[in-house]
């Protein structure tokens, strides 16, 4: 009797190949997901890190940063760093303050325009306030404003504090002294609008990582 002969075993051994190569991918991509959320996540934190109030010293310029304008006026985030701004001017009464922001195509007038007429309306003298027009992004804004502040005479001896929404100062904190700005200080205003709270806490790491990239 002949002996019965072998199935070739070719199909089993391609099979077992493809499984493994597609395992291999699927680690591939889990490690580099992985990898992603731990990146955003030190991002985050830095975020985070620079979200609060730094005050050093005494200083007598502010630079307020602006934000979207609405077709009333400033927008709630916006009106957040107005607040508190007037706060420190109700408690620095000489301070000189830059209102920073040009007019996007969405937007009625300019930024600068929205703040000075918000701040003005709340008592603080015309006198005291600079408007910077050109901007449109942060390192426009904080450039800008320094260059203004020179240019009307004020030397920032004492140092500069810069008011915006607590997840834009670490970046704003990063981009000033890469424009010459020293002895920075900070005022985190709240960010009172959720979804717009959400949406800045998410995109903000992404825009620190654009900013240290690019921004020069």
């Amino acid at each position: 009797m002949r002996k019965r002969q072998r199935q070739p075993v070719r199909r089993k051994i391609e099979v077992s190949r493809y499984k493994g190569r597609r395992g291999g991918i699927r680690r591939v991509l889990l490690s580099l997901a992985a990898a992603g959320c731990l990146c955003f996540a030190l991002l985050f934190a830095a975020v985070m890190l620079g979200a609060h109030d730094q005050v050093e010293g005494d200083p007598q310029t502010m630079v307020v940063l602006g934000c979207q304008v609405k077709p009333w006026g400033p927008s709630i985030l916006l009106q957040d760093r107005l607040d508190e701004a007037l706060a420190y001017w109700q408690e620095h009464p000489d301070v000189t303050v830059v209102v920073s922001g040009g007019q996007g195509p969405d937007e009625p007038f300019t930024e600068a325009q929205a703040m000075a007429g918000y701040l003005l309306s709340q008592g603080v003298p015309e006198e005291q306030l600079l408007l910077e027009e050109e901007s449109h992004n942060t390192i426009q804004n904080l450039r800008n404003a320094k260059q203004l502040l020179e240019e009307k005479g004020h030397t920032m001896e004492d140092g500069v504090v810069i008011v915006s929404n607590g997840f834009h100062l670490t970046r704003a904190r990063m981009l000033a002294g890469r424009v010459g700005y020293e002895n920075v200080s900070t005022l985190a205003a709240p960010s009172s609008h959720w979804p717009s709270r959400l949406k800045m806490y998410i995109r903000e790491p992404l825009a620190l990582v654009k900013s240290f990239v690019l921004d020069r």
